[in-house]
């Protein structure tokens, strides 16, 4: 199936998109096809499950163990504003913010933050996923923090 529409394969996910207001659905829709493409033009990321965790929207390399999960979701208190969520113990976001400083807006080491009236850094933001989505795999080669080039 082709990730990059409007399809869900889990009906639960599809119901937390249901709940956001625009245009914040439409920028979560976005980083969403962003995740699926990133995924199918990153050597050794292979498939990516879509699923909630903690009532989120979450992207998952179940069957090559090769990612960091990414979360995404809305700011509840902060209307018109989303952001993309990485795990805290992982050294992503320091290694984002240090490539992207004047690009995005971070919240300390598991988010980067955007307003949903502001276009979205693409080529910054494909190349922060396919980091998230390898972490593992460099991690193993003793490299999770080089820089991976970016997708394709």
């Amino acid at each position: 199936m082709d990730k990059t529409d409007t399809k869900f394969d889990d009906p639960a996910v599809k119901a937390v998109f249901l709940t956001y207001p625009e245009p914040v659905r439409s920028k979560l829709m976005a980083l969403r096809a962003m995740i699926f493409a990133t995924a199918a033009t990153t050597p050794g990321v292979g498939q990516i499950e879509e699923t909630l965790k903690w009532g989120q929207p979450s992207y998952l390399t179940p069957s090559t163990r090769s990612g960091s999960t990414i979360r995404i979701d809305q700011i509840k208190d902060t209307p018109g504003t989303f952001g993309i969520y990485f795990h805290c113990q992982t050294s992503l976001v320091e290694t984002f913010r240090s490539q992207y400083p004047d690009q995005m807006r971070f919240e300390g080491n598991r988010s980067i933050i955007f307003d949903a009236a502001e276009p979205l850094p693409e080529s910054a933001l494909r190349h922060c996923m396919a980091m998230a989505l390898t972490y593992h795999l460099r991690k193993r080669r003793g490299n999770a923090d080089a820089i991976p080039a970016l997708a394709g």
